[in-house]
């Protein structure tokens, strides 16, 4: 059965019906490009009014064939570049045929969708929030290269083209009407093929506009003198996002400069170029793996217990400093019913402005109304009482990081809490297991870990604790995805996942002052992708609080009869603690910071440590940084504190800044070759210390050619 189903209506007009076989979407892959290009070979053939292309599917059109792309190598990379040419060259015969042709778009038309869609001389879309249009390509490591990168530039000039393919920009079908991509909008389904037979019969002889004789591209094209005060600044900007370390925006923009100097077909083949050398590249292959095959995983509850979901009516924040605030604002935007508790009515007020503050900026940027802002906020409940928190059916406590103080708000929230409420800890270190022993329900305790701001940070960390059930995971996990965040489940370890290997990273880019410039430290890693060097990411946390995590560990571990061991860093840390020079916070740390100007780092400080004249290599710094945390991740999952690869590879890049490029911590040992990996982390051990060793699986794994 076709992909592509061919009927003529009473109206002479033909009607392009994509309906994948056995598929709940459709995609554009090898048997679609063969239906597709069949099929209008066959109707140019026929005599027809126009056409109308329309889909039997809840959406429009999904995309591209994500495995396929996935499976390009050099071996059969001209196949690809065979495919979109074959079907580019079909959109042009089509768009080109003398007839007007009409996409009605009844949901989400992302990716090679919205490319079949600009190829049509009439867009129509049902004016519904579901309906989601775009070209995202960008976000996995590709580029739109079913003439999205051509037709987006003729149409809206390459200044204006830039967000939506650069960025992978997506939009609604009300914001369509305004960019000039959609044409039309209806309110259901039914209207769709009524609107498109209509708009036919009114124009019976259509052109694209960029087929018109005299056409010029919107703003001109890179010779014209706006655009060549724009352009050459484009790719400085671009670099200063990705650290260079991303491709495929700046391929887009290759593609987009080039294609605009030459003609349509010229263009096309120029963009599939771009597109099939993005596909056959290994960091395409790492952004594909986690961000579509492992985060859909996520989504889809991989790691969740079975059983029906459930939505948070009522959630309790217990604590409104940054952090608590910030969970009441996520809660309360989703439409969550909040109760936000302090030790006093005017604390819990004060945390509730942090939402005021938010939704007043989306206000005066009209990313919201007023009376959306006033809902939200009528959501939070303020409060001193802790008999506020009785019917909440998930407590959160945000306080700070004291056992004391923790178990003394678990059992004051259990004292009026329902039996089958879940209470969770946001502990970003302290033993889930630990902090339970003050709950009188600890098969209902767990981690529920989230990242400041919590506003904009997409990731939480759930930790299962010995006690932890599955009503307590699953109810977490449901909540998390009702947040709009990813959820990676942990098991219970000392700074479990994140906050262990987030510790190595700190540590080791202090550890690095004794043998290279600060400025080299924090340059190496905005070169290998971190959005933040780890001095600049030490200040914002502060020494003070790295401090206390670590004088707790001593004490605790000294409890079990163990030490911890030392770290280069440690004499570092201990002289800036001495000279209270401890972070932001305090005006001071690793960077200064003037009230009138922006930071900068503190070179007569930092230079105190360095031991040598001469700095490392700048590899050699750039590794230490990537190898460090990925051997952490190694440990964690062989111990089995982490319960998946995904996990990992997630958790790493939405939580802890790790380079996107990489694919995340244990893809970037998989991309980098387990037994190559093994070779040079022996090297680093042997140059800069043992906490580098490999640790024997991965030996063994480098030996039988096993990956993570």
């Amino acid at each position: 059965m076709s992909s592509v189903q061919y009927q003529i209506d009473n109206n002479n007009i033909a009607h392009l019906i994509l309906n994948k076989p056995g598929s709940s979407v459709n995609l554009m892959d090898m048997p679609f490009t063969r239906d597709f290009v069949n099929t209008v070979e066959t109707l140019l053939t026929e005599k027809f009014a126009g056409v109308i292309m329309r889909s039997e599917k809840t959406t429009f059109f999904a995309g591209g064939d994500i495995d396929m792309l996935a499976q390009t190598t050099d071996d059969n990379a001209q196949q690809l570049y065979d495919m979109t040419m074959d079907l580019k060259n079909t959109m042009r015969k089509l768009e080109t045929c003398g007839k007007p042709v009409v996409a009605c778009i009844n949901g989400a038309a992302l990716g090679g969708g919205f490319e079949l869609a600009l190829a049509c001389h009439h867009r129509i879309a049902i004016n519904h929030p579901a309906v989601q249009l775009g070209l995202p390509e960008v976000n996995i490591g590709l580029l739109p290269g079913g003439g999205g990168v051509t037709r987006m530039v003729r149409l809206l000039g390459l200044q204006n083209a830039m967000p939506y393919l650069t960025q992978g920009k997506l939009f609604k079908a009300a914001q369509g009407i305004k960019n000039g991509l959609i044409n039309m909008l209806v309110d259901s389904a039914d209207e769709l093929v009524l609107s498109a037979t209509k708009w036919i019969l009114a124009n019976p002889e259509t052109v694209q506009p960029y087929d018109v004789k005299g056409y010029k591209i919107p703003g001109g094209t890179p010779s014209h003198p706006a655009m060549m005060q724009m352009l050459p600044i484009t790719p400085v900007m671009i670099r200063n996002t990705t650290k260079a370390t991303l491709p495929a925006p700046e391929a887009i923009l290759s593609a987009m400069v080039e294609g605009a100097q030459v003609d349509f077909d010229g263009a096309c083949r120029i963009e599939s170029r771009y597109f099939v050398e993005l596909a056959r590249c290994q960091i395409s292959k790492n952004i594909i793996n986690t961000f579509w095959y492992q985060q859909n995983e996520i989504k889809a509850g991989k790691n969740r217990p079975a059983g029906d979901k459930e939505k948070c009516k009522k959630v309790a924040v217990l604590g409104a400093g940054m952090m608590g605030a910030g969970i009441a604002y996520s809660s309360a935007i989703k439409g969550i019913a909040v109760v936000l508790k302090d030790a006093s009515l005017e604390g819990a007020l004060r945390g509730k402005e942090y939402s005021r503050n938010i939704l007043q900026k989306r206000l005066d940027k009209g990313r919201t109304t007023q009376e959306k802002m006033d809902k939200t906020l009528d959501l939070i409940h303020c409060t001193d009482d802790i008999n506020d928190l009785a019917d909440c059916d998930l407590v959160i406590e945000a306080v700070f990081e004291d056992r004391a103080l923790k178990a003394k708000v678990t059992q004051e929230a259990e004292s009026v809490i329902s039996d089958n409420a879940i209470f969770g800890s946001n502990t970003s270190t302290l033993p889930i297991t630990g902090l339970a022993q003050a709950s009188k329900r600890p098969a209902n305790f767990i981690g529920i870990h989230f990242f400041s701001p919590v506003d904009k940070m997409p990731l939480v960390e759930i930790i299962c604790g010995e006690s932890t059930d599955d009503k307590a995971l699953r109810k977490s996990y449901d909540f998390t995805l009702q947040l709009g965040k990813t959820p990676i489940v942990v098991n219970d370890s000392r700074g479990f996942y994140t906050s262990r290997v987030f510790k190595t990273f700190v540590k080791e880019g202090i550890s690095l002052l004794s043998e290279a410039d600060a400025a080299e430290v924090e340059n190496a890693a905005w070169l290998s992708g971190f959005p933040v060097g780890p001095l600049a990411v030490t200040d914002e946390v502060s020494l003070t609080l790295i401090d206390k995590i670590h004088q707790q560990t001593i004490k605790d571990m000294a409890a079990e009869g163990l030490s911890v061991e030392s770290h280069p860093a440690d004499d570092i840390i201990a002289s800036m603690l001495s000279q209270e020079r401890v972070g932001k916070l305090a005006g001071k740390g690793f960077y200064d910071y003037p009230a009138d100007n922006n930071k900068k780092l503190c070179t007569a400080i930092t230079h105190a440590f360095k031991k040598s004249e001469k700095s490392i290599p700048l590899i050699d710094i750039k590794e230490r940084l990537l190898f460090i945390m990925a051997l952490e991740t190694v440990r964690c999952y062989e111990e089995k504190v982490l319960r998946s690869v995904g996990d990992a590879n997630i958790g790493s890049i939405f939580g802890l800044g790790y380079p996107q490029w990489t694919g995340g911590t244990l893809q970037y040992i998989n991309q980098y070759g387990v037994k190559a990996f093994v070779e040079r982390a022996q090297q680093l051990a042997e140059l800069y210390g043992e906490r580098f060793l490999p640790t024997q699986r991965l030996i063994d794994m480098a030996v039988t050619g096993e990956t993570l």
